[in-house]
């Protein structure tokens, strides 16, 4: 591996959330090993990952085969079959991976998977569901929450605040939200000032705890 390139990840599942996962850290520079039980989307995966190899990680010995104690991560793609990523992540805990992330499908999964040694658990079906939730409302456009509390959204401007300077709006004081710029029709986005007027139409990017800006963006 090249001194530029960054770390290596392996990636075990190459279902959707699996390719998604592999195939996007491949464009970011990781060397990527992907495994697969189906030699089918093995097959499908080879011009697009480093290496790809049929193989069944729920064992020890096969993990050792592969290398996997040479990986500092290691993401656990399979979801449906809740017995085999676990197993899998206790494999990966057995090796020594010091960063083991998982897709769990479920609460109870997620605290199996937890106990049995993944360092994150995600949850990609319930993630997009509340994010598309969020978008729906109309006035939100973007949403990046950050654990189970904190978002970056980019989001229509409230009537309430619309004609004056942030100085006067107070939005931090009045709804717990601060805002990071504002982005106009036509023009450049614009980092956030105590004197920026906000416009009819403008897009703004605020953070803030999620129920802050949910509040904010329905403001009339």
């Amino acid at each position: 591996m090249s001194a530029d390139t960054r770390k290596p990840v392996l990636v075990i599942g190459l279902g959707r959330f699996g390719s998604a996962v592999a195939t996007t850290l491949e464009r970011m520079d990781h060397e990527v090993l992907g495994v697969d039980l189906d030699q089918a989307i093995v097959d499908d995966h080879k011009n697009l990952l480093t290496q790809v190899v049929e193989a069944d990680c729920t064992e020890l010995e096969t993990l050792q085969r592969l290398g996997a104690g040479e990986f500092d991560s290691a993401v656990v793609a399979i979801g449906t079959n809740i017995e085999a990523s676990v197993l899998i992540v206790l494999a990966l805990t057995d090796v020594g991976i010091p960063n083991i992330w998982a897709k769990a499908t479920t609460e109870r999964h997620g605290r199996i998977l937890e106990r049995t040694g993944a360092h994150h658990v995600v949850f990609p079906e319930r993630t997009m569901g509340e994010r598309v939730a969020r978008l729906v409302n109309e006035r939100l456009l973007d949403f990046i929450n950050f654990g189970d509390e904190f978002a970056i959204a980019k989001l229509k401007a409230p009537e309430p605040i619309v004609g004056l300077p942030l100085i006067t709006s107070e939005c931090r004081k009045r709804h717990g939200v601060t805002v990071i710029g504002a982005k106009r029709s036509g023009e450049d986005f614009i980092h956030a000032t105590p004197d920026t007027i906000i416009f009819p139409g403008d897009e703004l990017v605020v953070s803030g705890r999620i129920d802050h800006i949910e509040a904010f963006s329905a403001l009339r």
